[in-house]
């Protein structure tokens, strides 16, 4: 199987080569009739014209000679240092490699050429237009849900009971979490969760009043009138719905303080108290090593999975709208912030720069690997069909020049003698 794909243009290509090894014969059997028709005129205008077409046919033979050797042996003779391409593509293809190397894959010449591309300000107008936006978009959609396609429930089950809980297994929580917990309560995080729990709690009982006089009911002594129950849970219940409003309305309530107070000392304890640090992870061992881990996790996975897909299959989701928006934002940004633009390029060039400096040698290394796979002959046919058609220019050329040579020889041993 040859490693050298045909291109559709070949055709056109060996038309042309044929063509002009056409032309450059027919002026070589034109020189060379002109010659024997001029044979014994050694003087006069003749004379001229014998020497011009004399030296024509040598300069024709010569060039001939020159460009066969380049891909085959002329006339089949092993003259040496002949058929060039096929016997020196490897020597070739690692001088090819090491041009490459040393005059391209250098850092100078890609930081050169990444700024002259000004990689950032393009970047930013070509985000500019809503449907290179929507070609992004899509395009992201498209990797995703290919990447998406190809995790199944195993493979997500095995990183996670292989990598992920193994992991949580070994590394210390406590600090982890008492740290993460000393910002919350820092910066009052949790006061908007505090504020939604106590929302909620409030509403249900508001529309759940059998429920709670059920639940407090049962634990009602036996001896006690069910009137008397009556008046107390009633009264119970309206007083806790005021106790969870007042603590809704109320920023410096005690309950609110309380709580607070409390999670600052976990957050502390779980940093410095070595009694409930060992509690939490020991509470961290338990849970890691439940049965029902792994599958609640892949539920979750899988629950993310179906809502991210549903978001991609609709244009008007907030996926879509949001991500259009940030790319218009980049763009924007891109093109009016130099500062931002400038940054953005610089990480290019450090990455550009790596990739040459680390990989570089390695790229170019796949010219003198893929040279040494091609066959020698059908090397010289490709090579040759890519650029003979020129090389014969210096055939032609090499006949017309010849044939100047030669009239001006002659001229000049005319005026000698």
């Amino acid at each position: 199987m040859s490693l050298l794909a045909p291109s559709p243009a070949d055709a056109q290509r060996r038309v042309g080569l044929r063509r002009m090894r056409a032309l450059a014969l027919a002026l070589l059997v034109l020189a060379a009739i002109v010659y024997a028709v001029t044979l014994r005129h050694e003087t006069g205008w003749l004379g001229y014209v014998k020497a011009g077409a004399e030296a024509a046919m040598i300069g024709a033979l010569a060039d001939w000679f020159a460009v066969t050797a380049l891909f085959r042996h002329p006339l089949g003779i092993p003259v040496p240092h002949t058929a060039i391409i096929p016997k020196r593509k490897n020597e070739i293809g690692r001088n090819l490699q090491d041009f490459v190397t040393e005059n391209f894959l250098t850092e100078e010449i890609a930081r050169e050429r990444l700024t002259a591309a000004r990689v950032g300000e393009r970047l930013g107008l070509w985000l500019g237009e809503a449907q290179h936006r929507q070609r992004v978009m899509a395009e992201v959609v498209r990797a995703t849900r290919a990447g998406l396609g190809r995790m199944s429930d195993d493979d997500v089950r095995e990183v996670i009971e292989k990598f992920v809980l193994p992991r949580l297994a070994t590394e210390p929580i406590s600090p982890i979490a008492g740290s993460l917990l000393e910002g919350v309560v820092a910066e009052k995080t949790h006061h908007g969760l505090v504020d939604l729990g106590l929302e909620q709690l409030h509403d249900w009982l508001r529309e759940n009043p059998g429920t709670f006089q059920a639940v407090i009911g049962e634990r009602a002594p036996w001896w006690s009138p069910p009137w008397v129950d009556d008046k107390v849970i009633g009264w119970s219940y309206q007083q806790v719905l005021t106790w969870l409003h007042d603590i809704q309305v109320t920023p410096n309530h005690p309950a609110r303080l309380a709580l607070d107070d409390l999670l600052a000392r976990l957050a502390h304890d779980l940093q410095t108290d070595e009694d409930v640090m060992q509690r939490a992870e020991s509470l961290k061992a338990r849970l890691l090593s439940h049965p029902q881990v792994p599958e609640t996790a892949v539920g979750l996975w899988n629950s993310f999975k179906a809502a991210l897909e549903a978001a991609m299959d609709d244009s008007q989701s907030y996926l879509h709208v949001r991500g259009e928006e940030l790319l218009e934002h980049l763009g924007q940004h891109l093109v009016e912030d130099e500062e931002w633009r400038s940054r953005l390029e610089g990480h290019l060039g450090e990455a550009v720069s790596f990739f040459v400096n680390t990989y570089g040698s390695e790229l170019a290394e796949v010219i003198s690997v893929t040279v040494e796979k091609w066959d020698g002959r059908e090397a010289s046919e490709r090579i040759e069909l890519q650029v003979g058609r020129d090389l014969q220019f210096i055939r032609i050329n090499g006949t017309i020049v010849g044939a100047l040579a030669g009239i001006v020889i002659h001229a000049l041993s005319s005026i000698a003698r």
